[in-house]
């Protein structure tokens, strides 16, 4: 599963914009969106997307956060603490949620079920 997030620094806002099994340029373009018109007229106060370098974020993507006249950034290639906060976010996600869920696949059922965390 990949979950795409936006984590607004001076708020310390995460938004989870959606969460697929299969993203695409297209998929990631909506969510960008969706984010806009979440944001709203909060949008301005926005100046800086910094994201990596996967082609799913293409030039449709950065046009949406470029018509609300924010600046989008891309990590530098091998620079993998340049977004630690992020990073930070994703790895508080998958043990959190996802290392709780089970999945459970009946045919073309799936049963997802809270597993109990084990405390010692």
């Amino acid at each position: 599963m990949y979950a795409l997030v936006f984590l607004e620094h001076g708020a310390r806002r995460l938004h989870i914009a959606g969460v697929t099994a299969h993203p695409t340029g297209r998929w990631t373009v909506q969510q960008a969106r969706n984010l806009a018109v979440e944001l709203g007229l909060r949008v301005e106060s926005l100046r800086f997307l910094l994201r990596d370098r996967d082609a799913k974020y293409t030039e449709s993507f950065d046009a949406v956060f470029a018509a609300d006249g924010i600046e989008v950034v891309r990590t530098a290639p091998r620079a993998p603490r340049m977004n630690a906060h992020c990073e930070r976010v994703i790895g508080t996600l998958r043990r959190e949620a996802l290392d709780l869920s089970l999945f459970r696949f009946d045919g073309h059922r799936c049963c997802v079920g809270q597993a109990a965390r084990a405390v010692s």
